[in-house]
């Protein structure tokens, strides 16, 4: 467990949260412009990755943004390697940033301070995020928008709705694997760098805004082994009907 100062609410904090939160409005709007409001199933999953694909490509790619060009120089003094960049001169991260992006991983570094420096395996899980996750969320939007085309062939609505439950899947798994191993090395180590005993920092930045990322994906992943039994159900229940 860190030690680390108590919550306070001032106004760079309060416009922090509010960013963070300003996305899920935003993902909202959008699921319920372009999904019919009678595909409930299909509107929560559009808001959700929406709200995915915002969170992975400008919050967190704003993180990526931090670590490769915020950094302080550190000429003369000592510091662990391996160095960032191969950079024994400098110490990368957001804690060094001086814009508004920096000022809001700064916030969350107070909860996680792994996200106060260029920390390897959080960048090297973001990378995936950000260039893999980020697109991959904005693609099942996509598909989700065609399925709803009642416009499309029934043909061409399966072949769409297949590679959506595909596609979906994979990300969920990669979600579900990325939040492990996140967290899997402090829970090894005894929460070193988490600040577990200040409740907001505990139950707001740690766990509501990481579990979304672990609750979510399991229901995608449940809906998708609905879709996937139902699709062999009904394979199977063509073919017999062409041999009788």
């Amino acid at each position: 467990m860190s030690s680390t100062a108590s919550f306070t609410l001032d106004v760079p904090t309060v416009l922090c949260i509010a960013f963070s939160l300003s996305l899920m409005p935003v993902a909202y709007f959008l699921s319920s412009t372009l999904v019919p409001a009678n595909k409930t199933r299909d509107r929560v999953l559009f808001f959700w990755h929406a709200y995915d694909a915002l969170t992975h490509i400008f919050i967190e790619g704003s993180f990526l943004y931090e670590c490769f060009f915020s950094y302080t120089t550190v000429i003369g003094i000592n510091h662990v390697e391996p160095f960032f960049l191969n950079r024994p001169d400098r110490i990368y991260g957001p804690a060094y940033g001086t814009g508004p992006s920096s000022r809001l991983w700064q916030e969350y570094a107070k909860a996680d301070r792994r996200w106060a420096g260029a920390d390897l395996t959080v960048v090297s899980l973001e990378l995936l995020t950000v260039f893999l996750g980020g697109p991959a969320a904005i693609y099942i939007c996509y598909l989700l928008y065609q399925s709803s085309n009642e416009k499309i062939s029934a043909k061409s609505r399966g072949g769409v709705k297949a590679t959506l439950w595909l596609v979906s899947t994979a990300l969920a798994t990669a979600e579900l694997y990325g939040g492990f191993m996140t967290f899997a090395p402090e829970w090894l180590t005894g929460s070193s760098q988490l600040a577990t005993e200040d409740p907001v920092y505990l139950w707001l930045y740690l766990f509501f805004f990481n579990t979304l990322w672990v609750f979510i994906p399991l229901w995608v992943l449940w809906e998708a082994a609905k879709e996937l039994r139902a699709a062999f159900v009904s394979a199977e229940i063509h073919v017999e009907s062409k041999s009788q």
